[in-house]
């Protein structure tokens, strides 16, 4: 039997003070009304994924899944707290809740871990095309015009226009990088054996929206995993994106994305992926 999840405790560390996405520079935050800089939400998501594959192992990787919503900022040098609670149970299938809190008692983020006994099906992804990402200039503007236009007709994603498609190859060290920045000291991510941070796979998400649209500041707020099989050294990651839908909460507008990434004709994730593209006016925006 699987070893229950225990809790994860660390300190927070804006990994994006560099990125495109000026909602991680302190200045441009605190214009939102935020506190500083946001430490990423890919970040925090490797934060809590971290008493998963301690307790579950690395099989995990290969057909776990966690739905994470991101509730409230962190910043860099918050206490990070990730509780795990066991859930509900019906099919076999191990079921843990995790909430992540910052020194304050603050729920920031929150996520539903399971580890099921057969792998997601992602039979479909080997029919999503490869198309060319646009060049710097090229990319879509960051409206609702813009994005509608990617919308399917139907829910069911049928026809729908993909983006450009975004390549990405992992090595051990960038494997070792972005551990030492995210602060995950588990052995199945080093070495010359090592296997890619889910994390670093969910930032690929974030890399394909920006690759294909001109965003201002924006926030990841959700995705839903499913991890299909390890990324191990000299994998060649292709990612492939299809725009879902659009919605708006509280002012802002939000996309959702379908995300597959391939190493060959092997999927190895699924993300439903959800950003703020644009964010309400910033006299309006509190934290």
């Amino acid at each position: 039997m699987a070893a229950a999840p225990a809790v994860y405790r660390l300190r927070a560390r804006n990994t994006a003070t560099r990125s495109e996405n000026r909602i991680h520079d302190d200045a441009v935050a605190r214009r939102y009304g935020f506190g500083g800089g946001l430490v990423p939400g890919v970040t925090v998501y490797a934060y809590l994924t971290r008493p998963i594959v301690e307790a579950w192992g690395p099989a995990w990787l290969e057909r776990g899944t966690m739905d994470v919503r991101f509730v409230a900022p962190f910043y860099d040098g918050d206490d990070v707290v990730v509780e795990p609670e066991p859930a509900t149970d019906t099919d076999g299938t191990l079921a843990v809740e995790l909430h992540a809190t910052n020194g304050e008692g603050r729920l920031c983020a929150t996520a539903d871990a399971r580890f099921p006994q057969a792998p997601w099906d992602a039979s479909d992804a080997r029919d999503w095309p490869v198309v060319p990402l646009p060049e710097q200039d090229q990319r879509r503007p960051a409206t609702r015009d813009a994005l509608q236009a990617l919308v399917p007709a139907s829910r069911a994603g049928g026809g729908a226009e993909a983006l450009g498609t975004l390549g990405a190859t992992f090595r051990t060290d960038v494997g070792a990088a972005y551990v030492e920045a995210v602060g995950d000291d588990l052995a199945v991510y080093r070495g010359p054996q090592a296997v890619a941070h889910p994390g670093w796979l969910l930032s690929l998400a974030n890399y394909v929206l920006a690759s294909n649209v001109a965003l201002g500041p924006w926030i990841h707020t959700a995705s839903e995993v499913r991890h299909l099989a390890l990324v191990t050294h000299g994998d060649q990651v292709s990612v492939r994106a299809r725009v879902l839908d659009l919605s708006e909460a509280r002012g802002h507008e939000l996309v959702h994305l379908d995300v597959v990434m391939m190493v060959g004709d092997r999927a190895v994730q699924r993300v439903r992926h959800s950003a703020i593209y644009r964010l309400r006016p910033a006299a309006e925006t509190s934290s």
